[in-house]
C-alpha cells in the first residue's frame, strides 16, 4: 500500500470516527472530504470501505460501554449473574431497530447522496436542535437514566432513527433529537444511541462485505484494517467528549455546526465547483 494512500485512509478514518458519534452528520463530512481526498479504488470498494471502518467505531462503543452492555456479571466469575436490565435493554434496542429497518427495506432506492438533500437536512436538523434545545432550556426530563427508557421510548426513538435514512440527518442526531422530545434526558439520550448503533453498524457492514465479496487484494485489506483500527481510537477519544461535554452543555453548538456546514455544502457545490 502506498503511503500516500495510506494517509487518504487515516484522514477519512479520522473523519468517520469524529462525525459517526457526534450529531453533525458523516454522510455531509465525507461527501466534502471526498471531493479533495479520493482513494485510488472502485466505487464499489469505497462504498465498502465507508461501512467497514464503522465497526472500528462500534468497538470503540463495546469497549467503552461494556458493564452496560454484556448481562453476565459476577464479581465471582464461578458464579456468573445474568442482568435482566441489560437484557430488557437489548430488548428495547431490537424494538427501537424495526422502523429504521423498515424504512431502509422501503425507501434506500428512494433517497441518494445528493448534496441538495444533505444541505437541507443539515440545516433543517441544525434549526431544530436550537429549537428544542430552548425549549428543554427549563424542561425537567421524564427519563433521567438510560434504565428508566420504556419499550415505549424506544419505538418512538426508533421511528425517529429511521428519518436517518435521508442523508444529512445522522443516525446520532435523529436519535437524540428524538429522546429529547420525548422527554429522555441527553445522557441518557446518547447512550441509548450508542446501543442503537450496534447492531444497525454491525447489520450494514455485514451486508456491505456479503455484496462485495472476500476478493480483496493486500492493499485493500490493508486499507479496512488501517481504517478500522483508527476509527477506534478516534472514536473512543470523541466518545468520551460527547459524554462530558452533555453533563454540563446542550446540543445547540451542533444545531449551529451543522447550519454552517450545510450552507458550506451548498457554496462549494453550486458556487464554488
Amino acid at each position: 500500500m502506498e503511503i500516500i494512500e495510506a494517509i487518504k485512509v487515516i484522514i477519512l478514518a479520522i473523519v468517520e470516527g469524529i462525525t459517526e458519534w457526534l450529531p453533525i452528520s458523516s454522510t455531509g463530512h465525507l461527501i466534502l472530504v471526498d471531493e479533495f481526498i479520493k482513494l485510488n479504488e472502485s466505487a464499489e470498494f469505497k462504498e465498502l470501505f465507508m461501512y467497514v471502518i464503522q465497526l472500528g467505531a462500534i468497538l470503540a462503543v463495546v469497549v467503552l460501554f461494556w458493564n452496560k452492555m454484556w448481562p453476565f456479571q459476577s464479581k465471582d466469575k464461578s458464579k456468573p449473574v445474568i442482568k435482566r436490565d441489560v437484557f430488557s435493554m437489548w430488548f428495547k434496542v431490537v424494538v427501537a431497530c424495526i422502523p429504521g429497518f423498515l424504512a431502509y427495506i422501503a425507501l434506500d432506492a428512494i433517497f441518494v447522496d445528493d448534496c441538495r438533500i444533505i444541505a437541507a437536512a443539515l440545516i433543517v436538523y441544525g434549526v431544530a436542535f436550537i429549537i428544542i434545545e430552548n425549549w428543554n432550556k427549563n424542561r425537567t426530563p421524564r427519563v433521567a437514566t438510560l434504565e428508566e427508557i420504556s419499550y415505549k421510548d424506544a419505538l418512538l426513538i426508533g421511528l425517529f432513527q429511521a428519518l436517518s435514512i435521508v442523508p444529512g440527518t445522522s443516525r446520532s442526531g435523529s436519535t437524540i433529537i428524538g429522546g429529547l422530545i420525548i422527554g429522555v434526558s441527553r445522557v441518557a439520550a446518547a447512550e441509548f444511541t450508542f446501543f442503537l448503533a450496534v447492531p444497525v453498524m454491525i447489520g450494514m457492514s455485514v451486508l456491505k462485505i456479503l455484496k462485495f465479496g472476500f476478493d480483496f487484494t493486500s492493499a485493500q485489506a490493508i486499507a479496512l484494517v488501517l481504517g478500522c483500527v483508527v476509527a477506534f481510537i478516534v472514536s473512543i477519544l470523541v466518545i468520551k467528549f460527547l459524554m462530558n461535554y452533555i453533563k454540563k452543555k446542550d446540543f445547540k453548538v451542533f444545531g449551529w455546526y451543522r447550519i454552517v456546514l450545510g450552507l458550506v455544502v451548498l457554496l462549494y457545490f453550486y458556487v464554488i465547483k
